[in-house]
């Protein structure tokens, strides 16, 4: 396996997450107080064709990304109250951690190998990288959900594009769309 141009190796853990109660409130915090920036920002995502849980997913949730040296950092907001991954980590545990995104270079494969281990699939969709996720429930045996991310060239050119700017980030234009890359507010 290679490393990602972002400098994660393929195949490994390649981000940390987080649910939060105000998404701007917390890529400040992170940006403040441990220089995380510049966030990359999608206000509304649903997933296409997503499944909670065995029922068509419509929980709509704010996404933010940033790199903290080559570790992606993701920030979740809840929009509404339908039923997700991120509601449910709320209601059990509160806000904090919410899942490890590990790369996967053979989606099915990797899916198919963590539910023979008990590990029951909680969500699946497609995403702006052009893959799919799906979100493991790892039942206690992690601090949280395990999302395996499957590898594309959208991943890397998306996530290495997030990095880049991190690497010659000046403290501007801290908050950014994650679809076009221009500065928000």
């Amino acid at each position: 396996m290679g490393l990602y141009t972002f400098g994660q190796p393929q195949g490994g853990i390649i981000q940390t997450a987080y649910v939060v109660a105000d998404i701007h409130d917390a890529m400040e915090k992170w940006r403040a107080r441990l220089n995380v920036g510049p966030w990359f920002l999608l206000d509304h995502f649903t997933g296409e064709d997503g499944v909670y849980r065995g029922a068509p997913a419509v929980a709509d949730i704010s996404i933010a990304m940033g790199f903290a040296g080559h570790m992606q950092i993701e920030l979740l907001q809840p929009n509404d109250d339908h039923p997700s991954v991120y509601k449910e980590t709320i209601e059990e545990r509160g806000y904090g951690f919410h899942h490890f995104g590990k790369s996967s270079m053979n989606y099915a494969a990797d899916l198919k190998d963590y539910k023979a281990q008990g590990y029951e699939l909680a969500f699946e969709a497609k995403v702006p990288s052009g893959g799919l996720v799906g979100y493991l429930d790892t039942k206690g045996e992690l601090p949280g959900f395990l999302e395996l991310i499957e590898d594309t060239p959208g991943l890397d050119e998306m996530f290495s594009s997030f990095y880049r700017a991190s690497l010659v980030w000046d403290g501007k234009d801290p908050v950014r769309s994650m679809l076009t890359g221009e500065p928000i507010g």
